[in-house]
């Protein structure tokens, strides 16, 4: 009857070291709340856009999804890899922030080497119908080509981004509204990768 009781405590024992050592392993896990500073978002296409409105935006549609964002005063860098520069490295330090979100606006056909998804178009472009288009009005329509709105999470004392994607979207005649639904999308994928960790 005292081995199967030293049995069941001997494998409980090496369930608990086991289960302690592979936490160890694990990267830290944000604490409830966790705080996100929201880089400067940095223009890397030929296409006119109000970055700080943009910024503006996706801080407060992170707000919307009951995360705790700050903007911050550095940009995010305007090289292709997205990474953190010292200045946001300074940033973050005094915000006290647990993530960085930097954000970049690219155009795909400045890097025509760069492997990308497949795009799905159904009967071609679509031509811009926007009423406001000073181009689209009288001359005829006009095609506008998807800009891509690159975007990585990083978490504080990591090296490698949580979260490193981006999504396409067409720019709108009306440069002030240029790109502001992509804040939002990109705003509800960080809210959603926050939940996963």
């Amino acid at each position: 009857m005292r081995l199967p009781r030293f049995q069941v405590l001997c494998n409980l024992t090496v369930l608990a070291v086991a289960h302690a050592m592979i936490a160890q392993d694990l990267p830290p896990q944000p604490k409830s709340g966790a705080k996100v500073c929201v880089a400067t978002v940095a223009n890397a296409s030929t296409t006119r856009a109000f970055v700080e409105r943009l910024t503006e935006r996706l801080t407060e549609s992170l707000k919307q999804n009951k995360i705790n964002a700050v903007t911050m005063d550095s940009r995010t860098t305007d090289r292709h890899l997205l990474e953190l520069s010292t200045d946001n490295g300074e940033e973050v330090k005094e915000k006290e922030c647990d993530y960085v979100l930097l954000s970049q606006i690219r155009d795909p056909r400045q890097h025509p080497l760069e492997p990308r998804p497949p795009e799905i178009s159904i009967g071609g472009r679509v031509p811009s119908v926007d009423a406001s288009d000073p181009l689209g009005g009288s001359s005829g329509p006009v095609y506008r080509e998807n800009l891509q709105v690159a975007f990585a999470l990083f978490q504080i004392g990591r090296f490698k981004p949580v979260l490193d994607t981006y999504l396409l979207e067409r720019p709108s005649a009306n440069v002030s509204d240029t790109l502001l639904p992509a804040m939002d999308h990109e705003a509800n994928r960080v809210g959603h990768e926050l939940k996963k960790h």
